[in-house]
């Protein structure tokens, strides 16, 4: 059996400390506010964040962008030069076109590299649904999964999975454009927390 790694993006909010120990390969995404881009690392290496979030507190906006297939090939064929067979678990399809953009360069890659295996499973999950997603599936290869058996599974459980989140304040939704203005200031006013 060829030797095969997961890589995951930056959303599944995982700890380093973590991801380090599941063996996983992160790619971060982009997250540009006041001006200037960072690469959302798992550790807040190029933003704190904790300091990023009392921007947001106060007034600034962000704007994140989704991984771009340049960026793919590049991390895909460091691993494939490598030996390795590829395992990508992507951030929801719904939420980013970071999925389709994997796809993009595994077709590519797949007609230089035709004797290695790429599979891109959009996990249909961002935050800690995704990071649990992706630590099970790293779990299944630490128990000897093949590369086959671990993207069934996740492609088998990602629909069983739920996670919920909250929001503090709409008005990040408004500017996101996932709720109405006139919504966002209702629902402010009466101090709603959609689930």
């Amino acid at each position: 059996m060829k030797d095969y790694i997961i890589i995951t993006d930056s959303c599944c909010d995982l700890t380093p400390t973590l991801a380090d120990n599941a063996d996983l390969t992160v790619i971060p995404l982009i997250v540009t506010t006041e001006g200037r881009e960072y690469r959302n690392m798992l550790d807040g290496s190029e933003i704190d964040l904790k300091a990023f979030y009392d921007k947001l507190r106060a007034g600034a906006t962000a704007t994140t962008s989704a991984i771009n297939p340049d960026v793919f090939t590049s991390v895909f064929e460091d691993a494939l030069k490598a030996g390795k067979d590829i395992l990508y678990l992507a951030f929801s399809s719904g939420l980013s076109s970071t999925y389709h953009a994997s796809t993009i360069a595994a077709d590519e890659l797949k007609e230089k590299y035709p004797d290695s295996k790429i599979y891109c499973v959009d996990s249909l999950a961002a935050s800690m649904g995704q990071g649990l997603l992706v630590y099970l599936a790293a779990e299944k290869k630490k128990g000897g999964a093949t590369i086959e058996e671990v993207r069934d599974f996740v492609e088998q459980n990602k629909l069983n999975l739920c996670h919920w989140f909250t929001v503090d304040d709409l008005n990040h939704l408004k500017r996101g454009g996932r709720v109405s203005a006139t919504t966002a200031l209702v629902g402010t006013m009466l101090n709603i927390k959609p689930i």
